[in-house]
């Protein structure tokens, strides 16, 4: 078993739990009271780099990472620093996240939030709408079959913008085909743990210039956006490098300082 399947296996584990907490048809009912979801694209596609900033307490591959003992706080210094939207780790097992962190992160900050988890239940949509989240992260390789399509159209209809990610040239194919709006490649292999920042700059092209590319992974520092920038990212998810830094609002707000490529520059790079 990978660590991805070992992952989603708690994740199905845990969910069950909750939906015999509350049946779905109440937790829709209470989600669709929630307010519409905000738009973040507008900000992804202005004019320089735009900085997911993640609230993350650890991981699989490195362990404890910070207590992040008040969230709220946390997610305020990435707002203050022009965070474009701000992702909260939800998975409890791994990650040490939960709905009460993104609850507490909604009720700081109005930027856009995206719920980071495992999801592979159209429950978990309902969640994060209920939660306040305005996206939803759907990763390819978690979704066999007709499943990533499903949970992306049950995402839109709940207004969610969806970040799909992908790890490879199959993934990237079916994310296009898919019509996402958001791609986001992953450098960090989800079944070994190992991380190749190469990977961005190799499936890159492989997005249409209409889409919103996200770089996930990887992010030691500014030099590393650059990076990705340079291989034409619009947007880059940072968290570890955020929570463990010291001055996360000066961490955010020199990335976003960071100039992306511009159409012609890619083109030219191309050749």
């Amino acid at each position: 078993m990978s660590v991805l399947d070992d992952i989603v296996a708690g994740v199905r584990e845990d969910l069950a739990a909750r939906e015999a907490g509350l049946p779905e048809a109440a937790l829709r009912e209470r989600a669709l009271a929630t307010p519409a979801p905000q738009d973040p694209v507008p900000a992804f596609r202005a004019p320089g780099m735009a900085v997911i900033a993640e609230v993350k307490r650890r991981s699989p591959s490195k362990g404890h990472l910070s207590e992040i003992a008040d969230p709220a706080a946390l997610a305020s210094s990435y707002a203050a620093g022009g965070a474009a939207a701000i992702s909260v780790l939800t998975e409890q097992r791994r990650f040490g996240g939960s709905l009460a962190d993104l609850r507490t992160v909604r009720a700081a900050v109005p930027t856009p939030l995206l719920r980071k988890d495992f999801v592979v239940s159209e429950y978990q949509l309902l969640e994060a709408r209920e939660a306040g989240a305005d996206l939803a992260l759907l990763i390819v390789a978690a979704l066999p079959g007709d499943e990533l399509d499903r949970l992306h159209a049950a995402a839109r209809e709940l207004g969610l913008t969806v970040l799909v990610e992908v790890h490879d040239e199959a993934e990237t194919e079916r994310a296009v085909a898919l019509g996402a709006e958001l791609v986001g490649v992953n450098s960090r292999n989800l079944k070994t743990l190992e991380v190749h920042p190469e990977t961005f700059a190799r499936l890159a092209p492989a997005i249409p210039e209409d889409r919103v590319r996200v770089a996930e992974s990887g992010v030691t520092g500014v030099a590393d956006v650059e990076t990705y920038a340079a291989a034409g990212a619009d947007v880059c998810l940072v968290g570890e490098a955020l929570v463990v830094g010291g001055d996360p609002e000066a961490a955010v707000r020199a990335m976003r300082a960071v100039p992306t490529r511009t159409t012609d520059d890619l083109e030219e790079a191309t050749r």
